[in-house]
């Protein structure tokens, strides 16, 4: 589960973001009060002063007060709010209606999401990235494998339900992902490190669908048809950033092409849509995922 105080961060963040008009602190005591974390405790004035902070830190959004209006509070800056993919995934994810009188009421019938696994060590990776220390990780493999490694963490991301760390390990002298929920247990350090002025986490995601980057991979043209309901569906959620419709026959299929690494996630992607997909180009990558198929329907087909 993510810690206490992150919920109340994104509480404060999502209240004051929402509010139709300027909260003054009382304002904000009083929704407090009525909201699904009241349990946690009160919110004193020191106490909101140091989520205002922990919010500015942690996202970079700043709560600022207008003195001259009478003590009130929004939102500095809203367009680094709207930029910051990770503050926008934590709202989405944790955030509740401020109605929540009614949403208790329907509880039953309004099904979340269920939250991420492996977060008990969330906020000591957050801290460490913030402060540029390394880690000392105790990490166990899904294959059964057992290491103590050291880690740079640069970013996380979570993907599939799951978080991840991408971070420079010493032990791999590469940069690497570890999954969260694979810790064992982890150790902060007091050994700084420099956060690579190059290094943008998105755009190190920019060739690949999942999270996992080969560099040795190319990156290659792509094109796929898709047939049926599939069509609308890859319209809405694209399979890739680059992803571009050329060509179409309506009720038919839809033409998609990408530049994208062929890496193993975008396999399980195309055979997870099973018969409402084709790959077209490359013709190696069409070869490669009729034997996947083929080995497939061989399972079935034998006999005990």
């Amino acid at each position: 589960m993510i810690s206490k105080t992150y919920l109340r961060y994104i509480w404060l963040l999502d209240t004051v973001k929402r509010s139709k008009y300027p909260l003054t602190f009382e304002d904000i005591a009083k929704r407090w009060e009525g909201s699904p974390y009241a349990y946690m405790g009160g919110l004193p004035i020191r106490t909101f002063h140091e989520h205002r902070k922990g919010i500015e830190e942690m996202f970079g959004v700043i709560i600022e007060c207008d003195k001259s209006k009478g003590y009130i509070y929004y939102i500095k800056n809203p367009e680094v709010l709207i930029q910051n993919p990770y503050a926008q995934l934590l709202l989405r994810k944790y955030s509740v209606p401020q109605d929540f009188t009614t949403f208790n009421m329907m509880r039953d019938r309004i099904l979340l999401e269920e939250i991420p696994h492996g977060t008990g060590y969330f906020d000591s990776v957050v801290e460490s990235m913030r402060t540029n220390t390394e880690l000392i990780i105790d990490y166990q493999r899904y294959e059964g494998q057992r290491e103590t490694l050291m880690m740079q963490p640069y970013s996380m991301k979570v993907y599939n339900r799951r978080w991840y760390v991408l971070g420079y390990i010493k032990e791999k002298e590469s940069i690497r992902h570890l999954a969260l929920e694979r810790f064992l247990d982890l150790h902060t350090t007091t050994n700084k490190f420099e956060f690579p002025k190059d290094f943008i986490p998105r755009k190190y995601y920019d060739n690949v669908v999942g999270i996992y980057v080969n560099e040795d991979l190319p990156v290659v043209n792509l094109k796929i048809r898709v047939y049926g309901v599939q069509m609308e569906y890859m319209r809405m959620l694209p399979l890739h950033k680059s992803q571009s419709e050329v060509k179409s026959r309506y009720g038919e299929f839809a033409e998609f092409t990408y530049r994208v690494c062929l890496t193993p996630e975008l396999k399980s992607k195309i055979l997870a849509m099973g018969p409402n997909v084709e790959v077209l180009e490359p013709l190696e990558y069409r070869e490669e995922i009729m034997s996947q198929i083929s080995a497939s329907l061989d399972r079935y087909m034998k006999k005990e």
